[in-house]
């Protein structure tokens, strides 16, 4: 089974989110694919936040630290300012995700932007840390120079849309929806209900099947 979790490289929720996401799959016993989303909060040409202003701080006083210190996670407010738009970074991410490394790639985004200040709206960025986790940084850096998965982010886009997203993160788990960083209990028997809702229809099918004579 699959869960779908919309996110965005500068929402820290989303970073917090991984966490609550493993621990809620370990231990049992379904096979569970994780597939991170792209979803732009704030895209061109709308102005990116800075973080000289009241409300980054503020958010992250009040909201962002004091989950990540509950969570025992390494965070921070990055000084990058304006913070960057996320198209490329997400573009990156379709051919990562093309090589079959997209989860990989989008914690590396996490860290790079949260943990180590780094400028995410740079292709040199981009194609460095996409090389750390072994991809080829040439033919990335050459993917973003001619817009080589541009319609496939558009198109990412419109299925964020589809679904009406509008905040990050945001988790489809089978007929669930979860908005914000989910706990475990929660995220757990969401996975828990959508495995057994998946037997059930299984099961109701291969008997349809028998008293058909096939499928």
């Amino acid at each position: 089974m699959k869960i779908r979790i919309w996110s965005d490289y500068v929402c820290p929720f989303c970073m917090l989110a991984e966490g609550p996401l493993e621990e809620a799959i370990e231990g049992l016993g379904i096979d569970v694919e994780i597939e991170w989303k792209p979803f732009e909060l704030r895209p061109h040409p709308h102005p990116t936040l800075r973080p000289e202003d009241e409300y980054l701080p503020a958010i992250w006083q009040r909201a962002v630290y004091p989950m990540a210190r509950r969570m025992g996670v390494d965070i921070t407010l990055p000084t990058v300012s304006p913070q960057p738009y996320t198209r490329l970074a997400f573009e990156g991410y379709q051919y990562a995700a093309e090589q079959g490394r997209g989860t990989e790639y989008t914690a590396r985004m996490f860290r790079a932007f949260f943990q180590e200040d780094q400028d995410l709206g740079q292709p040199d960025v981009l194609v460095r840390l996409a090389e750390e986790i072994g991809l080829n940084g040439q033919a990335l850096r050459k993917a973003l120079d001619d817009g080589t998965y541009s319609a496939a982010h558009q198109d990412a886009l419109r299925e964020a849309a589809a679904h009406r997203i509008q905040s990050v993160p945001t988790l489809l788990v089978g007929d669930t929806r979860i908005e914000g960083v989910p706990s475990v209990p929660r995220l757990r028997k969401a996975i828990l209900d959508a495995h057994a809702a998946r037997e059930e229809e299984a099961a109701i099918h291969g008997a349809a099947c028998s008293v058909d004579g096939g499928c």
